[in-house]
Protein backbone atom coordinates (compact mmCIF):
# COMPACT_ATOMS: atom_id res chain seq x y z
CA UNK A 1 0.00 0.00 0.00
CA UNK A 2 1.40 3.77 -0.89
CA UNK A 3 2.16 6.20 1.81
CA UNK A 4 0.39 9.39 1.79
CA UNK A 5 3.62 11.17 -0.06
CA UNK A 6 4.09 9.11 -2.72
CA UNK A 7 -0.30 9.24 -3.34
CA UNK A 8 0.45 12.99 -3.59
CA UNK A 9 3.57 12.96 -6.42
CA UNK A 10 0.75 10.28 -8.21
CA UNK A 11 -2.10 11.47 -10.37
CA UNK A 12 -5.77 9.41 -9.98
CA UNK A 13 -5.94 9.43 -13.60
CA UNK A 14 -2.10 8.06 -14.19
CA UNK A 15 -3.68 4.81 -13.23
CA UNK A 16 -6.67 4.93 -15.74
CA UNK A 17 -6.20 3.40 -19.81
CA UNK A 18 -9.31 5.52 -20.63
CA UNK A 19 -9.13 8.80 -18.80
CA UNK A 20 -11.82 11.26 -20.18
CA UNK A 21 -13.38 8.32 -22.79
CA UNK A 22 -15.74 6.42 -19.87
CA UNK A 23 -13.74 3.11 -21.36
CA UNK A 24 -17.09 1.86 -23.07
CA UNK A 25 -16.86 -1.01 -25.69
CA UNK A 26 -16.86 0.31 -28.86
CA UNK A 27 -20.64 0.81 -30.33
CA UNK A 28 -20.01 -1.57 -32.87
CA UNK A 29 -18.20 -4.10 -31.41
CA UNK A 30 -20.98 -3.96 -28.14
CA UNK A 31 -23.90 -4.39 -31.01
CA UNK A 32 -22.34 -7.61 -32.12
CA UNK A 33 -21.95 -9.19 -29.18
CA UNK A 34 -25.16 -8.42 -28.40
CA UNK A 35 -26.81 -9.16 -31.24
CA UNK A 36 -25.83 -12.65 -30.86
CA UNK A 37 -27.13 -13.16 -27.50
CA UNK A 38 -30.50 -14.83 -27.29
CA UNK A 39 -33.04 -13.43 -24.52
CA UNK A 40 -35.51 -14.90 -23.36
CA UNK A 41 -38.25 -11.96 -22.23
CA UNK A 42 -41.64 -11.77 -20.71
CA UNK A 43 -44.16 -9.58 -21.37
CA UNK A 44 -43.63 -7.80 -17.90
CA UNK A 45 -39.85 -6.92 -19.46
CA UNK A 46 -41.38 -3.38 -21.17
CA UNK A 47 -37.50 -2.09 -21.95
CA UNK A 48 -34.39 -3.70 -22.39
CA UNK A 49 -30.70 -4.05 -24.58
CA UNK A 50 -32.69 -4.22 -28.20
CA UNK A 51 -33.07 -0.20 -28.71
CA UNK A 52 -29.69 0.37 -26.80
CA UNK A 53 -31.76 2.02 -24.12
CA UNK A 54 -30.56 4.03 -20.94
CA UNK A 55 -31.89 1.42 -18.46
CA UNK A 56 -34.46 -1.50 -18.03
CA UNK A 57 -37.94 -1.21 -17.04
CA UNK A 58 -39.78 -4.48 -15.75
CA UNK A 59 -43.70 -3.82 -15.09
CA UNK A 60 -43.99 -5.36 -11.55
CA UNK A 61 -47.98 -4.26 -11.70
CA UNK A 62 -50.34 -2.36 -13.83
CA UNK A 63 -49.34 1.12 -11.79
CA UNK A 64 -45.70 0.10 -11.09
CA UNK A 65 -42.55 -0.64 -13.41
CA UNK A 66 -38.54 -0.76 -11.65
CA UNK A 67 -36.31 0.63 -13.53
CA UNK A 68 -32.79 -0.40 -13.19
CA UNK A 69 -29.75 0.75 -14.44
CA UNK A 70 -25.62 0.56 -13.48
CA UNK A 71 -22.68 2.46 -14.42
CA UNK A 72 -19.01 2.81 -13.71
CA UNK A 73 -15.39 4.05 -14.87
CA UNK A 74 -11.99 4.64 -14.14
CA UNK A 75 -10.88 8.28 -13.17
CA UNK A 76 -11.72 11.45 -15.55
CA UNK A 77 -10.51 13.66 -12.99
CA UNK A 78 -7.64 13.73 -10.12
CA UNK A 79 -9.78 14.72 -7.59
CA UNK A 80 -10.90 11.70 -5.50
CA UNK A 81 -14.19 13.26 -4.29
CA UNK A 82 -15.09 14.85 -7.64
CA UNK A 83 -13.97 11.74 -9.09
CA UNK A 84 -16.75 9.89 -7.24
CA UNK A 85 -19.44 12.82 -7.57
CA UNK A 86 -18.84 12.59 -11.15
CA UNK A 87 -19.34 8.83 -11.77
CA UNK A 88 -22.71 9.10 -9.07
CA UNK A 89 -24.05 11.65 -10.79
CA UNK A 90 -23.45 9.68 -14.29
CA UNK A 91 -25.59 6.64 -13.21
CA UNK A 92 -28.13 8.41 -11.54
CA UNK A 93 -28.96 10.41 -14.78
CA UNK A 94 -29.80 7.15 -17.32
CA UNK A 95 -32.39 6.72 -14.24
CA UNK A 96 -34.05 10.15 -15.26
CA UNK A 97 -33.71 9.66 -18.93
CA UNK A 98 -36.05 7.50 -18.63
CA UNK A 99 -38.54 9.58 -16.60
CA UNK A 100 -38.13 7.87 -13.50
CA UNK A 101 -37.44 8.39 -10.28
CA UNK A 102 -34.63 6.69 -8.44
CA UNK A 103 -35.56 4.95 -5.20
CA UNK A 104 -31.53 3.75 -4.07
CA UNK A 105 -28.24 2.79 -5.30
CA UNK A 106 -25.68 0.44 -4.61
CA UNK A 107 -21.70 0.85 -5.00
CA UNK A 108 -19.61 -0.36 -7.26
CA UNK A 109 -16.19 -0.15 -6.47
CA UNK A 110 -12.83 -1.68 -8.49
CA UNK A 111 -9.54 -0.65 -6.06
CA UNK A 112 -5.66 -0.56 -6.26
CA UNK A 113 -3.17 -1.93 -3.64
CA UNK A 114 -0.89 1.16 -4.67
CA UNK A 115 -3.17 4.43 -3.40
CA UNK A 116 -4.32 4.34 0.38
CA UNK A 117 -7.68 4.16 1.76
CA UNK A 118 -8.26 7.70 2.17
CA UNK A 119 -8.33 8.32 -1.31
CA UNK A 120 -11.33 5.44 -1.59
CA UNK A 121 -12.97 7.38 1.36
CA UNK A 122 -12.98 10.36 -0.66
CA UNK A 123 -14.03 8.68 -4.11
CA UNK A 124 -16.97 7.35 -1.67
CA UNK A 125 -18.01 10.75 0.30
CA UNK A 126 -17.75 12.52 -3.52
CA UNK A 127 -20.29 10.23 -4.75
CA UNK A 128 -22.63 9.82 -1.30
CA UNK A 129 -22.80 13.65 -1.80
CA UNK A 130 -24.45 13.30 -4.94
CA UNK A 131 -26.49 10.53 -3.93
CA UNK A 132 -28.13 12.64 -1.15
CA UNK A 133 -28.54 15.56 -3.26
CA UNK A 134 -30.71 13.27 -5.41
CA UNK A 135 -32.33 12.61 -2.03
CA UNK A 136 -31.90 8.51 -2.34
CA UNK A 137 -29.46 6.80 0.26
CA UNK A 138 -26.89 3.85 -0.86
CA UNK A 139 -27.67 0.89 0.96
CA UNK A 140 -25.21 -1.48 -0.26
CA UNK A 141 -22.62 -2.50 -2.96
CA UNK A 142 -19.87 -4.68 -4.09
CA UNK A 143 -15.62 -4.04 -4.14
CA UNK A 144 -12.94 -5.69 -6.09
CA UNK A 145 -9.13 -5.03 -5.75
CA UNK A 146 -8.15 -3.53 -9.33
CA UNK A 147 -5.08 -1.82 -10.51
CA UNK A 148 -6.98 0.28 -11.77
CA UNK A 149 -9.45 2.42 -9.87
CA UNK A 150 -13.30 2.51 -10.73
CA UNK A 151 -16.35 3.86 -9.65
CA UNK A 152 -20.18 3.87 -9.67
CA UNK A 153 -23.72 3.23 -9.53
CA UNK A 154 -26.14 0.45 -9.48
CA UNK A 155 -29.29 2.45 -9.20
CA UNK A 156 -32.75 1.37 -8.53
CA UNK A 157 -35.77 3.50 -9.86
CA UNK A 158 -39.69 3.63 -10.09
CA UNK A 159 -41.54 4.20 -12.77
CA UNK A 160 -45.58 4.22 -14.05
CA UNK A 161 -45.56 1.89 -17.01
CA UNK A 162 -47.63 3.93 -18.94
CA UNK A 163 -44.95 7.24 -18.79
CA UNK A 164 -42.03 5.52 -19.61
CA UNK A 165 -39.69 7.87 -21.72
CA UNK A 166 -37.70 5.57 -23.98
CA UNK A 167 -35.10 6.74 -26.49
CA UNK A 168 -36.94 5.14 -29.77
CA UNK A 169 -40.60 7.38 -29.76
CA UNK A 170 -39.57 10.30 -31.75
CA UNK A 171 -41.83 11.34 -34.89
CA UNK A 172 -41.31 13.26 -37.64
CA UNK A 173 -41.69 16.91 -37.27
CA UNK A 174 -40.30 16.73 -33.09
CA UNK A 175 -37.46 19.22 -32.45
CA UNK A 176 -34.32 18.14 -30.82
CA UNK A 177 -33.94 19.48 -27.18
CA UNK A 178 -29.92 19.38 -25.26
CA UNK A 179 -29.77 20.50 -21.99
CA UNK A 180 -26.05 20.76 -21.45
CA UNK A 181 -22.87 21.60 -23.93
CA UNK A 182 -20.71 18.67 -25.97
CA UNK A 183 -16.64 18.60 -25.00
CA UNK A 184 -16.09 16.81 -21.86
CA UNK A 185 -14.35 13.94 -23.44
CA UNK A 186 -12.15 16.21 -24.72
CA UNK A 187 -11.77 18.44 -21.73
CA UNK A 188 -10.71 16.13 -19.84
CA UNK A 189 -8.25 14.60 -21.62
CA UNK A 190 -6.76 18.44 -21.87
CA UNK A 191 -7.14 18.21 -18.26
CA UNK A 192 -5.16 15.04 -17.98
CA UNK A 193 -2.33 16.11 -20.66
CA UNK A 194 -2.07 19.40 -18.60
CA UNK A 195 -2.90 21.90 -21.07
CA UNK A 196 -6.96 22.66 -20.14
CA UNK A 197 -6.89 26.18 -18.32
CA UNK A 198 -7.81 26.60 -14.34
CA UNK A 199 -11.50 28.10 -16.08
CA UNK A 200 -12.30 25.39 -18.59
CA UNK A 201 -11.15 22.90 -15.87
CA UNK A 202 -13.43 24.24 -13.35
CA UNK A 203 -16.41 24.37 -15.79
CA UNK A 204 -15.91 21.01 -17.20
CA UNK A 205 -15.90 19.44 -13.70
CA UNK A 206 -19.13 20.95 -12.29
CA UNK A 207 -20.91 19.90 -15.48
CA UNK A 208 -19.74 16.56 -15.24
CA UNK A 209 -20.81 17.03 -11.61
CA UNK A 210 -24.42 18.32 -11.87
CA UNK A 211 -27.52 16.01 -11.69
CA UNK A 212 -29.75 15.69 -14.40
CA UNK A 213 -32.29 15.92 -12.11
CA UNK A 214 -34.14 19.05 -12.87
CA UNK A 215 -34.03 18.46 -16.64
CA UNK A 216 -35.51 14.49 -16.00
CA UNK A 217 -38.22 15.96 -13.64
CA UNK A 218 -39.35 18.52 -16.38
CA UNK A 219 -39.74 16.05 -18.99
CA UNK A 220 -41.05 13.86 -16.70
CA UNK A 221 -43.90 16.28 -15.41
CA UNK A 222 -46.65 15.63 -18.21
CA UNK A 223 -46.70 19.19 -18.39
CA UNK A 224 -45.76 18.55 -22.14
CA UNK A 225 -45.54 15.87 -24.82
CA UNK A 226 -42.33 13.93 -24.49
CA UNK A 227 -41.59 11.68 -27.47
CA UNK A 228 -38.28 10.38 -26.76
CA UNK A 229 -35.32 11.03 -24.51
CA UNK A 230 -31.85 9.92 -23.73
CA UNK A 231 -28.69 11.19 -22.08
CA UNK A 232 -25.92 11.94 -24.08
CA UNK A 233 -22.63 9.64 -22.71
CA UNK A 234 -20.22 7.68 -23.71
CA UNK A 235 -21.14 7.36 -27.61
CA UNK A 236 -21.30 11.45 -28.08
CA UNK A 237 -24.03 13.36 -29.43
CA UNK A 238 -23.92 11.82 -32.85
CA UNK A 239 -23.96 8.02 -31.20
CA UNK A 240 -26.91 8.49 -28.84
CA UNK A 241 -29.14 11.08 -31.50
CA UNK A 242 -28.34 7.49 -33.88
CA UNK A 243 -29.83 5.47 -31.83
CA UNK A 244 -32.65 7.41 -30.92
CA UNK A 245 -33.45 7.71 -34.77
CA UNK A 246 -32.65 4.12 -35.63
CA UNK A 247 -35.21 2.82 -33.02
CA UNK A 248 -37.88 5.65 -34.12
CA UNK A 249 -36.71 4.61 -37.97
CA UNK A 250 -36.45 8.30 -37.98
CA UNK A 251 -33.85 10.79 -39.54
CA UNK A 252 -32.65 13.85 -38.01
CA UNK A 253 -31.65 17.16 -39.31
CA UNK A 254 -29.17 19.01 -36.79
CA UNK A 255 -27.70 23.01 -37.28
CA UNK A 256 -24.34 22.99 -36.41
CA UNK A 257 -24.56 26.56 -35.25
CA UNK A 258 -26.85 26.09 -32.34
CA UNK A 259 -25.22 22.60 -30.67
CA UNK A 260 -24.06 24.58 -27.56
CA UNK A 261 -20.18 23.62 -26.79
CA UNK A 262 -17.61 24.39 -24.06
CA UNK A 263 -15.90 27.16 -24.38
CA UNK A 264 -11.91 26.09 -25.60
CA UNK A 265 -13.03 22.48 -26.50
CA UNK A 266 -13.30 23.34 -30.76
CA UNK A 267 -9.99 24.34 -30.20
CA UNK A 268 -8.12 21.85 -28.33
CA UNK A 269 -9.76 18.99 -30.70
CA UNK A 270 -8.44 21.22 -33.60
CA UNK A 271 -4.68 20.74 -31.58
CA UNK A 272 -5.53 17.11 -31.86
CA UNK A 273 -6.36 17.00 -27.58
CA UNK A 274 -8.77 14.47 -28.54
CA UNK A 275 -9.65 11.19 -26.86
CA UNK A 276 -9.39 7.53 -28.50
CA UNK A 277 -13.12 6.82 -27.40
CA UNK A 278 -14.39 10.24 -29.52
CA UNK A 279 -12.27 8.94 -32.51
CA UNK A 280 -13.91 5.10 -32.41
CA UNK A 281 -17.34 7.27 -32.20
CA UNK A 282 -16.86 9.19 -35.11
CA UNK A 283 -16.00 6.00 -37.01
CA UNK A 284 -18.44 4.21 -35.94
CA UNK A 285 -21.47 6.76 -36.91
CA UNK A 286 -19.44 8.10 -40.29
CA UNK A 287 -21.67 6.15 -42.85
CA UNK A 288 -25.45 7.42 -41.20
CA UNK A 289 -23.88 10.83 -40.99
CA UNK A 290 -24.21 13.54 -43.68
CA UNK A 291 -21.64 16.40 -42.91
CA UNK A 292 -21.48 19.68 -44.32
CA UNK A 293 -18.94 19.57 -47.32
CA UNK A 294 -15.94 21.11 -46.22
CA UNK A 295 -16.65 20.50 -41.92
CA UNK A 296 -13.17 19.99 -40.34
CA UNK A 297 -12.78 16.84 -39.19
CA UNK A 298 -12.09 18.44 -35.67
CA UNK A 299 -16.03 19.26 -35.31
CA UNK A 300 -17.00 16.31 -36.76
CA UNK A 301 -14.98 14.87 -33.26
CA UNK A 302 -16.50 17.36 -30.56
CA UNK A 303 -20.06 16.41 -32.28
CA UNK A 304 -18.78 12.48 -31.82
CA UNK A 305 -16.96 13.63 -28.26
CA UNK A 306 -17.67 11.20 -25.75
CA UNK A 307 -19.15 12.69 -22.94
CA UNK A 308 -19.62 12.04 -18.97
CA UNK A 309 -23.02 12.61 -17.52
CA UNK A 310 -23.54 14.59 -20.62
CA UNK A 311 -26.87 16.83 -21.05
CA UNK A 312 -30.70 15.29 -21.33
CA UNK A 313 -31.77 14.52 -24.94
CA UNK A 314 -35.19 14.89 -25.93
CA UNK A 315 -37.75 14.80 -28.87
CA UNK A 316 -40.55 17.04 -28.12
CA UNK A 317 -43.41 18.25 -30.56
CA UNK A 318 -42.67 21.20 -32.06
CA UNK A 319 -45.92 22.83 -30.74
CA UNK A 320 -45.16 21.78 -27.23
CA UNK A 321 -41.08 23.24 -27.62
CA UNK A 322 -41.21 26.76 -26.48
CA UNK A 323 -43.34 25.69 -23.36
CA UNK A 324 -40.66 22.88 -22.69
CA UNK A 325 -37.77 25.81 -23.20
CA UNK A 326 -39.56 27.92 -20.54
CA UNK A 327 -40.29 24.86 -18.18
CA UNK A 328 -36.24 24.18 -18.75
CA UNK A 329 -35.46 27.51 -17.93
CA UNK A 330 -37.47 27.78 -15.17
CA UNK A 331 -35.42 24.85 -12.74
CA UNK A 332 -32.17 26.28 -14.18
CA UNK A 333 -31.76 24.79 -17.28
CA UNK A 334 -30.35 26.51 -20.53
CA UNK A 335 -31.21 23.94 -22.92
CA UNK A 336 -31.05 24.68 -27.01
CA UNK A 337 -33.04 23.52 -29.48
CA UNK A 338 -30.67 21.55 -31.92
CA UNK A 339 -32.79 20.55 -34.91
CA UNK A 340 -35.83 18.54 -36.19
CA UNK A 341 -36.95 15.21 -36.58
CA UNK A 342 -38.26 14.28 -39.99
CA UNK A 343 -39.36 11.12 -42.07
CA UNK A 344 -36.87 9.02 -43.85
CA UNK A 345 -33.83 6.30 -43.56
CA UNK A 346 -32.24 6.24 -39.79
CA UNK A 347 -29.85 8.61 -39.57
CA UNK A 348 -28.40 12.53 -39.38
CA UNK A 349 -28.09 15.38 -41.39
CA UNK A 350 -25.60 18.30 -39.64
CA UNK A 351 -26.82 21.41 -42.00
CA UNK A 352 -24.43 24.62 -41.44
Amino acid sequence: MADAKSVKRLRLTELSHCAGCAAKLRAGDLQKILGGLKSSRGPQALVGFNTNDDAAVYRLTPGLAVVETVDFFPPVVDDPFQFGAIAAANALSDIYAMGAKPLFALNLVGFPDSLPMSVLSKILAGGQSKVDEAGISILGGHSIRDPEPKYGLAVTGVVDPKKVLTNAGAKPGDVLLLTKPLGTGIATTAIKRGVASKQLSKRVIALMSTLNRASGEVFASGKFKVNALTDVTGYGLLGHLLEMMTGAKTRAAVDLERIPLIADVPGLAEAGVVPGGTKSNLEHVKKKVRFPKGLPEAIQWVLADAQTNGGLLASVPARDALKALKALEKVGVDAALIGEVQAGRPGIDIIG
